[in-house]
Parts: C-alpha cells; sequence; structure tokens
C-alpha cells in the first residue's frame, strides 16, 4: 500500500520516452562533461552557480542545472545539522551553510571531491560549519551521528560506470540508490527530513519503490524542465519518515 500510495503522489508526472534522438543527445551530453572533468586543469576552474562562485577541481562533478531546483527548495532551519551525501565540488553543503545550517558533514567516495568541497568551504568562509570524509555513501558516520536533514543529489541514469567521473553521472544496476535508501534512515533524526531532486531521463518509478519501502513519504516540491534538443525535467522531492 506504501508503494501505490507514493506512485499516486506521482501520478501528475508525466514522463516521455527519450526518443533515438534524445537518446543520442543526451549521450552525447554526459560523454562531453565527463571529458570535461577528466580534462580539466588540474588546479580546476571557476564555476558560477546561483550567483556564487565554485573552484572545480579534476575529476569532480561541477555545479549543474541539476541542482538549482533543489537548491532553491531545501529548507534549512538555523542552527539545523545537515548531511550532504554525494558532496561533488560541494555546492549544497555550501548552500546548507549559508541558509543558516549549524554544522554541514559532506561525504563523497571521490577523493577529489572531497578535497574540492574543502576548497569550496573555505572559499565562502564556512570552513568552520562543513566537514568533509571521504566515505562510501554512509560508511565514514558515526554511530551516534544523526541529522536533521539529508540533501542528495544522486546519479540518475542506470549505466556502467568504470571511473570516479562517471560514478557521478551514471548509477550502475542503480546500486548507489539501492544503498541509500537502504542506510539512510540511520542517519536521519526522528523528525528528520530528506531533499533530493531525480530526472525524467531516470528510472523514477524504481525510484518510487525504493523510497516507499523504505518507509518515506514523499512531497514534490518542484518541477524544473530544461528545454532544448533533449529536453529533460527535473524534479525536486521532501521525504520524511512515516
Amino acid at each position: 500500500m506504501d508503494h501505490i500510495f507514493f506512485m499516486q503522489k506521482l501520478e501528475n508526472i508525466i514522463v516521455p520516452q527519450l526518443s533515438e534522438a534524445a537518446e543520442a543527445v543526451l549521450e552525447a551530453r554526459h560523454l562531453a562533461l565527463l571529458q570535461q572533468m577528466r580534462g580539466s586543469e588540474p588546479n580546476g576552474r571557476i564555476v558560477t552557480h546561483l550567483g556564487k562562485e565554485f573552484h572545480v577541481l579534476q575529476n569532480v562533478f561541477p555545479p549543474y542545472d541539476d541542482s538549482v531546483s533543489l537548491i532553491n527548495h531545501f529548507q534549512i532551519t538555523p542552527g539545523e545539522e545537515v548531511l550532504d551525501v554525494g558532496s561533488g565540488s560541494g555546492v549544497l553543503s555550501v548552500f546548507a551553510a549559508a541558509r543558516g545550517a549549524g554544522r554541514v558533514l559532506a561525504l563523497d567516495i571521490n577523493p577529489d571531491a572531497v578535497r574540492n568541497t574543502r576548497v569550496n568551504a573555505e572559499r565562502h568562509s564556512f570552513s568552520d560549519r562543513i566537514e568533509a570524509r571521504e566515505s562510501d555513501l554512509f560508511s565514514a558516520v558515526a554511530r551516534h551521528e544523526k541529522f536533521d536533514v539529508v540533501v542528495a543529489n544522486l546519479p540518475f541514469r542506470n549505466k556502467e560506470a568504470d571511473d570516479m567521473p562517471s560514478r557521478s553521472i551514471w548509477d550502475t544496476h542503480f546500486m548507489t540508490h539501492r544503498r541509500f535508501f537502504s542506510g539512510v534512515r540511520n542517519v536521519l533524526l526522528p523528525h528528520g527530513r530528506i531533499y533530493m531532486v531525480h530526472s525524467s531521463f531516470g528510472d523514477l518509478e524504481r525510484f518510487a519503490a525504493l523510497a516507499s519501502r523504505a518507509g518515506f513519504h514523499c512531497a514534490l516540491l518542484d518541477t524544473h524542465e530544461i528545454p532544448g534538443a533533449e529536453s529533460r525535467t527535473y524534479y525536486v522531492f521532501e521525504l520524511s519518515k512515516h
């Protein structure tokens, strides 16, 4: 029944099937992004995202259009503790701290991303509130650590990934999502909530099933469409425990 309820909540989301042409454009966009990440100068580059400048290092997923609506809609009450899962360049961590988070723990399996998050925490004068740890999802979270808010921008597309940059774009066999939902309740306070983004080129039905089976209610906060040859839509969700 929980899964049925969740899917009823999402029934107004109409996700068109990608045409062969749109699929080819999507693939080309992802390959170009991977080339950019792998080919960046070791010292990185500066990217402006929602009015803030971020230093993006080689092999790290940059601030991108998938995080725009997520950043615009996640709610942080001043003093709350936030867990950023898959922090990348640290963009979500920085915006959470800017909204008044008392503490942000940023996790990423990519050591370059961990270093990058620290660079941007210092750049925005949040080193006292943002801590970055190398972590395979929740492996570096201590048993006693619990959070008011979890933010996560996980890869959407089910495709084989063979290195750190590709793992930030593709979720092979949806394993990252499966492991996220099997463990996230353990790091969330009873009143806590999760903010996540998903996409029209991901598997929304599987996302919904995993969230429901993990015991979460869902609210759709925003739908953000990016027009173009490979039109895509991002969906922002708030998840809370049953």
